[in-house]
């Protein structure tokens, strides 16, 4: 049996592994059918033997929780998104420091994490890190959220003529975060408190950094092929492009593919199931697998 619902987004979630021995890139998203409410939380963990995983799991895990909670009241209380978001990463940043504090072998595990939140045509989101949130719109690309790795500084550097183009590129600091969440003081938090208003026919792309080791332009290349294809093809698509580029040194990748339906495909037939996941229940999302061997 199907259900004829409006579905204003079309989401859709890939991991892979990359060439790394584990996965420490988290993620889940949260659309419902027939709601125009939904959000994403994407973490990227840090720190070795394993700590980066749970790192990752609990970010996602509590911030998803955070927000779970309090998904049917976000239109009523729309003001307070910004806070909300807020509190989730504080609460997630307190869990892992008091998993470290019992488990002080773990001490420097992380995260970064980045959590996109769409109500209707409004855009909020909280970043810590360099998880990327792109936008794609009218085949051109932007980045929406800061990047709190050492590369904006490093780019200032050469454009002020510090140094040269090769040596910004090639920089050893280049990847080094300025902020992440480690159970500590965050440095730097990118939550504005407005939102962005996202229009019919945009992509918002969330990413790990793995995703990175396409340039802008190449991702931007294989949105505008696939703009008028369904989310998991996109997801597909970007990550067969990583995976061809056969880097030895490939990092985890992750990524959340949001479609901002145009109104004449607003509305899809869903199939009437119960997800195993009662506290997501049922969603627009669907996963993508991908891994190595791919």
């Amino acid at each position: 049996m199907t259900s004829q619902l409006f579905a204003r987004y079309d989401v859709a979630t890939a991991l892979g592994q990359g060439m790394r021995e584990i996965q420490e890139d988290a993620v889940v998203t949260d659309f419902p059918a027939g709601m125009d409410v939904g959000f994403v939380v994407l973490a990227d963990g840090m720190g070795g033997h394993a700590a980066g995983e749970i790192a990752s799991s609990i970010l996602v895990t509590e911030v998803f929780a955070e927000l779970k909670f309090k998904l049917a009241d976000l239109k009523r209380h729309e003001a307070h998104i910004p806070a909300i978001l807020k509190n989730a990463a504080m609460t997630s940043n307190a869990c892992i420091r008091d998993y470290v504090s019992e488990n002080p072998r773990n001490y420097g595990m992380g995260a970064t994490l980045v959590a996109p939140l769409l109500v209707e045509d409004r855009l909020y989101w909280i970043s810590v890190g360099d998880s990327p949130l792109y936008l794609h719109r009218d085949g051109r690309l932007q980045q929406l959220n800061e990047d709190h790795s050492m590369a904006p500084e490093i780019d200032r550097m050469v454009a002020s003529g510090l140094l040269s183009p090769e040596e910004g590129l090639d920089h050893p600091d280049r990847n080094c975060l300025r902020s992440v969440l480690l159970g500590d003081s965050v440095a730097k938090i990118d939550c504005p408190q407005e939102p962005f208003q996202v229009q019919e026919g945009d992509i918002v792309l969330v990413a790990s950094d793995g995703l990175q080791s396409l340039r802008d332009d190449e991702i931007s290349a294989v949105l505008r092929e696939n703009e008028e294809r369904s989310a998991t093809e996109i997801a597909f698509a970007l990550l067969t492009t990583v995976n061809a580029l056969s880097d030895p040194d490939q990092d985890n990748i992750s990524i959340s593919v949001i479609k901002v339906n145009r109104s004449q495909s607003a509305s899809i037939f869903v199939p009437e199931y119960r997800s195993r996941r009662a506290a997501v229940g049922m969603s627009q999302t669907r996963l993508v697998p991908f891994s190595r061997e791919t």
